[in-house]
């Protein structure tokens, strides 16, 4: 089997930053999501690369009405209420469908259109898994109606991302009996472990994080393709979080990509998974440097599929290959 490049979009628009950024700095990131969306279909087609779009349940609805009636019969408690996204819905007060924060009905069916891309899940509701006051039971009330709301648009969905990257491996078992056959696991480092909210709040922890974006401190994290399963799933596992552009830190961009360019082509060569990852919002500002920066790795990308085979593939079809 080839080297197989993956990569994974966190489709989240309001619901996965409700929490953390409450006071409206974000909303240009936010009401830019549909056209990055586009620039992002354009720009994978010219190079036929294959995007895995996780995409928060909520997104699939049309507008508030169907929002409301798409309710599970079991919500979140989470100890920290500021997670819960039912609370914040019940507090807006200017909620208007026309909104582009809220929903991306269109967006879905014009990734549909396109084909080759897998639409995956990011849980309903922006499900945290590692919370402290939720359970299994609503974990699953969630997941059933993620893929209710997807098979309504007829989507079939078969991979998970975890928002936050929570991964909770006692979980993987319900997502296994819903049809689910991958999920992204985080980067096999300490400083990528699984976390709740509230331990992942460390100076160290984040300086580290970042630090390892631009030069190598962790490991080039291409990883071995003989088949990982937990509980009957698929870990496709992260390499990397495609980090935005920062005009603070814009001398060291080149280091950014080229640690990037450095492990994909380690992992072309030896015939590994590569798999990066980021929000569609993230590009909101700054997003031609964004592009160019992306464009540069989907370049790279057609250089080492010429040379080395490395094939471009989303995450359910990398699961399937192993699994066949």
């Amino acid at each position: 089997m080839n080297g197989q490049f993956v990569l994974s979009l966190d489709f989240e628009k309001i619901w996965g930053v409700f929490d953390s950024k409450p006071n409206g700095d974000y909303q240009k990131n936010l009401k830019s999501v549909d056209i990055i969306i586009d620039r992002l279909l354009n720009l994978s087609d010219q190079y036929g690369i294959k995007l895995t779009f996780a995409t928060v349940g909520f997104l699939f609805n049309k507008d508030i009405e169907s929002l409301i009636a798409n309710t599970p019969k079991i919500l979140p408690t989470y100890t920290n209420e500021k997670l819960n996204p039912y609370l914040f819905i019940r507090k807006i007060k200017d909620f208007k469908n026309d909104d582009p924060q809220y929903f991306a009905y269109s967006s879905l069916q014009n990734i549909i259109k396109h084909g080759q891309h897998e639409i995956a899940s990011h849980t309903y509701s922006h499900y945290y898994c590692l919370e402290e006051g939720q359970n299994l039971d609503q974990f699953e009330e969630d997941l059933k109606m993620a893929k209710k709301v997807a098979q309504d648009i007829g989507v079939d969905l078969k991979s998970i991302v975890f928002p936050r990257n929570q991964v909770n491996v006692k979980y993987l078992k319900v997502c296994k009996e819903y049809g689910f056959i991958s999920y992204r696991g985080n980067e096999n480092h300490s400083i990528y472990e699984a976390k709740s909210k509230q331990e992942t709040k460390s100076l160290l922890h984040r300086f580290l994080r970042l630090a390892d974006a631009y030069i190598n401190i962790t490991g080039t994290h291409s990883h071995n393709l003989n088949a990982v399963k937990k509980n009957g799933l698929v870990d496709i596992t992260s390499s990397s979080f495609f980090r935005p552009y920062n005009k603070n830190m814009s001398l060291l961009e080149p280091l950014k990509v080229n640690r990037v360019k450095k492990s994909m082509t380690r992992a072309a060569k030896n015939k590994e998974l590569f798999h990066i990852w980021f929000h569609p919002h993230n590009f909101g500002v700054n997003t031609d440097k964004n592009f160019n920066n992306l464009e540069a790795i989907f370049k790279l990308y057609s250089k080492l599929n010429e040379k080395y085979h490395f094939e471009a593939a989303t995450m359910s079809e990398v699961a399937l290959k192993l699994n066949s």
